[in-house]
């Protein structure tokens, strides 16, 4: 088989075998890496630099490519060209790969084969041809991967450090892109660092993160809230720093932007469907979700006047500090829910108040012992939150918070009457959406 070009025919790519004569391919670029040197063996105290990159001629077949050489010509070879181009390659090595040695860095492909370009021999030039370009580009919005192969995020993170350094794919929408962050390595070299916020019907907010300006670019092209992506062979780990579960953009990750399978569809219809509803997620840059304020009894003191900002490792000083004191502790804590067992035994989570001053009653005789003035008829109790949660930042965690009544209900999105009317695997999806997301919180500490 072969596909027609402009003025030649191109050898399809499941056609190629190393005893082709100056075959020629064209493909649309999948996915591609940066330039990386390596210290020259051969010549000692110099480079050698090299990139690779995949390319697709149909829905099954997809091959990587590989190129070494002198850094100027490597540089500019890569700079002409972008995922999602169409190139044209003539002249290059096939060689057999070795598929367990090199598909840990690069992507797995169908092909038994890989391409070589050397700077004498290939070249790599754009596409001339509109219609092969339209048929190439459509190959785009494919999957590299099984559709229904991925995890979906609430499953990652339900799953925890149990999937820490696995390779998994995952499908989900874009619902805020960061701006690009540059930084130099220890060793002098440039290094750049992008984070993309994704959600879907199981998870509000999951970051993944690309390290290369390849991945960094394409993510910049994707619209919050309008763009659904397939992401195959990311690195799924656990961020001890943000305590959260975070996916990476690696080597051998290629990216489909607003894939047409099944799956994806019905994804972009939930991102409909919230859009009308207003429920979308905030996609406030770089910061997380910083919508849900929580707090302890907080009827106090209005919340707007609450300003000093604590980490928990200043907040543990500073109640050591304020012992004895009469006046309470009020401040904000930018962090995480580290713990919130709202799925566990009702009685964990509920407490009786009293009806005229909201205090806890006591357990045993079902009596408010603060309002010794009110007659016994008069005194009524209402079910109330009253929960145990630990709160997390990057120094450290505090146990045994208390999340109560109207704050918690606010926090819950439901009344206590809508929680017991929940099932188990709701609470538990409840539990899900609020756990781990970096929030604004709201604290009182008695002393």
């Amino acid at each position: 088989m072969a596909h027609s070009g402009s003025a030649r025919d191109f050898v399809a790519l499941s056609d190629l075998h190393p005893n082709l004569a100056r075959p020629s391919v064209i493909g649309v670029v999948i996915g591609k890496t940066d330039v990386r040197s390596f210290p020259d063996r051969k010549n000692i105290g110099t480079e050698r630099h090299t990139f690779g990159f995949t390319i697709r001629d149909s829905p099954t077949y997809f091959i990587n490519v590989q190129s070494w050489g002198r850094e100027e010509y490597i540089r500019s070879l890569s700079e002409s060209f972008r995922v999602g181009d169409c190139v044209i390659i003539e002249n290059p090595l096939v060689q057999s790969k070795e598929a367990e040695r090199e598909e840990k860095f690069s992507p797995v492909t169908p092909s038994c084969y890989k391409l070589l370009l050397s700077e004498n021999h290939s070249v790599v030039k754009p596409s001339p041809c509109y219609e092969t370009d339209t048929r190439l580009l459509s190959l785009l919005h494919l999957p590299v991967k099984d559709p229904q192969d991925y995890y979906s995020l609430g499953d990652i993170v339900a799953n925890g450090q149990s999937l820490s350094g696995r390779i998994l794919n995952v499908l989900a929408a874009v619902m805020s892109v960061g701006e690009p962050k540059y930084f130099m390595t220890s060793d002098k070299r440039k290094g750049q660092r992008c984070e993309v916020k994704l959600y879907d019907e199981t998870e509000r907010s999951f970051p993944i993160v690309c390290w290369d300006n390849e991945s960094i670019q394409l993510a910049q092209s994707w619209i919050p809230h309008e763009t659904v992506i397939f992401a195959s062979d990311v690195r799924i780990n656990f961020d001890k720093f943000r305590n959260c579960m975070t996916a990476t953009v690696i080597s051998k990750t290629i990216i489909t932007t607003n894939p047409e399978t099944a799956e994806a569809n019905v994804l972009f219809s939930f991102i409909k469907e919230s859009a009308q509803a207003g429920a979308l997620p905030d996609n406030t840059k770089e910061q997380g979700n910083e919508s849900i304020n929580y707090a302890l009894n907080m009827s106090f003191i209005p919340v707007e006047t609450i300003v000093d900002v604590y980490t928990v490792e200043q907040l543990k000083g500073k109640a050591l500090q304020s012992a004895g004191k009469a006046e309470p502790l009020y401040g904000i804590i930018y962090g995480y829910i580290s713990t919130l067992d709202i799925d566990d035994n009702v009685s964990k989570v509920m407490r009786n108040r009293c009806s005229i001053c909201r205090f806890v009653v006591n357990e045993m005789s079902n009596t408010c012992t603060f309002c010794s003035d009110v007659s016994p008829e008069s005194k009524t109790t209402f079910a109330s939150f009253d929960i145990l949660v630990d709160l997390t930042d990057h120094t450290g965690t505090l146990r045994s918070c208390y999340l109560s009544d109207c704050v918690a209900e606010e926090t819950l999105s439901c009344t206590v009457q809508e929680f017991l009317m929940l099932e188990e695997d709701q609470k538990t999806a409840l539990k899900w959406q609020l756990l781990l997301e970096r929030s604004k919180i709201y604290f009182k500490v008695s002393i």
